[in-house]
């Protein structure tokens, strides 16, 4: 079997950030304020990720990321990687001031506002002028990362459907006359981008697709249709640009996250941390259409509460790619069991052969953007029990 192939059937994965250590998410506020320097910021996050990988590796999982730890949110790898966007003047300090704008209440949708000024894609943003590639966030990442791996190192990206989302089209036509010449623009960047992290040994690349479940979810919708959009429209758009973004990759797997938004708050009753979250609605909404029509290989989805629905449409993933069950949650310190985890799995097998499916955790664990994320005690035990069951269930990590 070639690598690619084990990448492709990793029976146990992960979604990318991991939690920061606490010194670490206070030396990234200080620099957003001005009161810790670029440099020394760096040296922290060099360690923190060299501890990271040490610890993956340690307890055996099969494929490792730097928990992101040099991003403030998941979607800087695109926005801040291109020039273009009309951006606050401190972008740093609005990466930190928007957490001030997130719904507090456990377990309840978190509201936020998205048009307000700050870092593009996290929050709808103009440009001002034509989008151009100017720092290759993944590719910095990936080689540090790498050279002091021993296992695969995976890469995220963020969807083209997330970016299209995040533009304000109304406030850009003096530069983009139409929508299609924007997504041209960003699927080249993207493309760019992937080229450069494969040239440099990147094998698997994650695309974070948590605007996808807009499509199933009424306020999304809602606000679509406000601005004077068709949502089928933008799904048909959106498709089109994400396969675009992977196409002629040869020697890569492409992972994608269909995400119903990773929020977090602290519940005053116990002082732990409670999961909120952004969508509402079932796969089954769009799940045949999305399962049947992108080409990524492993579709990583949500199975952590209720909210995602059944395993039913899970009879739609096409023979070839695998499902993989975030079954395991990142926003409750309540650990899983292998026996509650062997249960689902086996319900999941009723609807798609074990040969397609894998294991996760729900989303990821928050990284060091975010003023709430799981004890890494937590953490590094729920990745225990993903890689018990996996073990049980398969035989196998990979």
């Amino acid at each position: 079997m070639t690598s690619t192939q084990m990448l492709k059937t990793l029976r146990v994965d992960q979604v990318g950030s991991l939690s920061g250590p606490a010194s670490l998410r206070a030396l990234v506020e200080g620099n957003a304020v001005g009161t810790v320097s670029d440099d020394e910021l760096t040296r922290a996050q060099d360690v923190a990720i060299r501890d990271v990988i040490r610890k993956q590796q340690e307890i055996g999982l099969p494929v490792l990321t730097d928990g992101e730890f040099r991003r403030r949110n998941f979607q800087d790898s695109f926005g801040a990687a291109v020039s273009g966007y009309d951006v606050p003047e401190n972008l740093k300090q609005s990466h930190i001031d928007r957490q001030d704008e997130i719904t507090k209440a456990a377990f309840a949708r978190a509201e936020q506002n998205f048009e307000a000024a700050g870092p593009p894609v996290a929050q709808r943003s103009a440009v001002r002028e034509r989008l151009k590639l100017v720092k290759n966030v993944p590719l910095e990442e990936y080689r540090f990362a790498s050279a002091i791996a021993t296992a695969p190192v995976k890469e995220t990206l963020v969807s083209a459907d997330r970016i299209l989302q995040r533009f304000a089209w109304e406030r850009s036509k003096a530069i983009y006359a139409d929508v299609d010449r924007f997504v041209a623009d960003v699927v080249a960047i993207e493309r760019e981008m992937i080229s450069q992290l494969v040239k440099a040994g990147c094998q698997y690349i994650q695309i974070d697709a948590p605007g996808y479940t807009a499509y199933g979810d009424d306020v999304s919708l809602d606000r679509m249709r406000s601005r004077g959009e068709d949502p089928n429209e933008n799904l048909e758009r959106a498709i089109r640009a994400d396969n675009a973004i992977i196409a002629g990759f040869e020697g890569v797997v492409f992972g994608i996250h269909l995400c119903r938004g990773n929020p977090r708050t602290i519940d005053p009753v116990t002082g732990r941390v409670q999961a909120q979250w952004h969508r509402e609605g079932h796969y089954d909404q769009y799940a045949e259409r999305l399962f049947s029509e992108l080409h990524h290989d492993r579709l990583l989805l949500e199975y952590d509460t209720e909210r995602a629905g059944g395993f039913e449409p899970l009879r739609f993933v096409p023979k070839g790619k695998v499902a993989v069950l975030g079954l395991v949650t990142t926003k409750s310190e309540e650990v899983e069991t292998v026996d509650t985890l062997q249960r689902r799995i086996a319900e999941a097998s009723t609807f798609l052969s074990p040969d397609q499916l894998a294991l996760s955790p729900q989303c990821g664990f928050g990284g060091v953007g975010t003023t709430v994320v799981l004890p890494e005690e937590v953490q590094w035990r729920k990745f225990q029990i993903i890689l018990e069951t996996a073990g049980r269930v398969w035989g196998a990590m990979s």
